[in-house]
């Protein structure tokens, strides 16, 4: 069931998701509609907050080589995460958010990181991920942690975005 995706300004994007503790048929189904308003969304990853639901749960699918998703083949789900950078940060390009449509900027990012998570059984799983891959999962839990990319911006970046954002909202 595709699920509709909560957006900015919506407080609820500035909560703090809550650890898994049940990895039973709920969760499967949440995982399950993730993937589907992901894919519907043309995503590469989606936290549960995002779809309303403050639990620690997050699916990215950048896809193979060519950046083509192929029916879950290369998708991740992840819950209860947890983040080791593995070196220096790097600037992302053109990060973009399902929450924020149509808004695009560069914000930093680690190149490396270390993953450490449960599976939708429970099971313990660890990853390094890097380039794109770390940039998608940094950003996914940093919804998990109440954050939104925006708020990494220079000053001037973000006025931008406020500016950009008023015109936007006036229109609609």
């Amino acid at each position: 069931m595709i699920r509709e995706i909560i957006t900015y300004p919506n407080p609820r994007l500035f909560l703090q998701s809550q650890e898994v503790k049940e990895f039973d048929e709920q969760l499967h189904i949440l995982l399950d509609d993730m993937y589907e308003t992901m894919i519907e969304n043309k995503g590469v990853g989606l936290a549960a907050i995002q779809v309303d639901i403050p639990l620690r749960a997050l699916l990215v699918d950048i896809g193979d080589e060519e950046g083509i998703q192929k029916d879950k083949q290369t998708l991740l789900e992840i819950t209860n995460p947890i983040i080791t950078a593995l070196d220096d940060e790097v600037i992302s390009c053109n990060e973009g958010c399902l929450s924020i449509p149509g808004f695009y900027e560069n914000v930093m990012r680690y190149k490396n990181i270390r993953l450490d998570y449960q599976d939708r059984f429970g099971k313990k799983q660890s990853l390094n991920a890097n380039d794109f891959l770390a940039v998608a999962i940094q950003h996914e839990v940093d919804h998990l942690d109440g954050h939104l990319f925006i708020e990494k911006l220079s000053f001037l970046k973000r006025k931008k975005f406020d500016k950009e954002f008023k015109k936007k909202s006036k229109k609609s």
